[in-house]
């Protein structure tokens, strides 16, 4: 998952050999030739022996102590760590940004995906651009109404070291209805005819926000909208409302620009993440109305697709409740309240 958050990436020259696990170890062959690791650390901060730092926001840091290192490899594209925490379960780095612990993944992998598909009537196509831990996948198999799920992941290694490390993540890829596509996702969008999927998720670039090139690209955002059917809708992850730059009625108000439809913020609390708190940018194209506050295509929680359980974090009134803002936001936004 992509998140905004700038970790303190541990060098090769931080790592000492110890606590060898010869089960955990992702060889050449296995994969594909990059570099295997499989090293416990023991200074990856000058300061902080044994511990991982995670410098989010300017003059702070979120610290986790490391048991072992997993795997950490380089692919053509980008490097991915990952190691066993000791509170949070295992937690993925990518190019230096946390993309999820286990300890608490579910609630952006659920928020992302189930804001968008229960806010519409029986989707039926949709595609995923990034995403390639599998989790996305995972929740929306629990969407009966699904008949195609495209993923388009630009990194096979990404995807090969979730399916070994994570598979209770990337059990989505056991669902029959995946197709997956390993390319550039702005490439792939740009390919498809207009009106193909009624819900595109998004999670392969940095936030809606202040820094957002996603946002910035309004080409690429143009190429999404033509890529949804009329009353498409598009979920992607925004910043959080606690960043001081981030002002959530101009991101409303460009969507709106693009999309036509509806467009609203949302927000959740995932403790990994910086300030503890994620955005997520609902929107929809011109045609049917979309009232993203009212889920109209509720889960059916007995039917969980390949996950192996029912949501833990989303429901309903979660759903609702993900769109009331704070007064200091809100009344820059909507002076209606929820």
């Amino acid at each position: 998952m992509a998140s905004s958050v700038v970790c303190q990436y541990p060098t090769k020259a931080q790592l000492q050999v110890q606590n060898f696990d010869d089960e955990n170890v992702v060889t050449p062959e296995a994969n594909n030739g990059k570099k295997e690791c499989n090293v416990a650390p023991k200074d990856t901060s000058p300061t902080l022996p044994g511990w991982y730092a995670d410098v989010s926001w300017p003059g702070e840091a979120h610290i986790y102590k490391m048991e072992k290192i997993i795997f950490q490899g380089k692919s053509e594209f980008q490097e991915l760590l990952v190691f066993e925490s000791s509170r949070h379960g295992k937690v993925a780095i990518l190019d230096g940004y946390i993309q999820l612990t286990e300890n608490d993944e579910f609630a952006y992998q659920e928020m992302l995906t189930h804001l968008a598909l229960c806010s519409v009537p029986n989707p039926k196509k949709v595609l995923l651009v990034g995403g390639g831990d599998g989790g996305i996948l995972r929740e929306i198999s629990r969407h009966s109404s699904v008949e195609h799920i495209d993923i388009c992941e630009i990194d096979k290694m990404v995807i090969d070291v979730y399916k070994k490390f994570f598979p209770d993540i990337a059990v989505g890829y056991e669902d029959p209805r995946v197709h997956v596509h390993i390319r550039d996702g702005i490439a792939f969008i740009n390919s498809v005819p207009e009106g193909t999927y009624d819900v595109i998720i998004l999670d392969a670039f940095q936030p809606m926000g202040p820094i957002a090139e996603v946002l910035a690209d309004n080409c690429f955002l143009d190429s999404v909208a033509k890529a949804l059917r009329p009353g498409g809708v598009l979920s992607a992850p925004a910043d959080s409302l606690w960043h001081k730059n981030f002002v959530v009625a101009e991101t409303i108000a460009k969507c709106k620009n693009i999309f036509k439809g509806s467009v609203n913020y949302a927000w959740t609390t995932v403790p990994t993440y910086a300030s503890g708190v994620i955005g997520f940018m609902l929107c929809s194209t011109e045609g049917p109305p979309v009232n993203f506050k009212h889920p109209i295509n509720p889960l059916n929680t007995e039917q969980n697709g390949v996950a192996k359980g029912p949501p833990k974090f989303y429901n309903s009134e979660i759903h609702s409740a993900a769109f009331c803002l704070p007064s200091f936001v809100d009344k820059d936004v909507d002076p209606k309240r929820c």
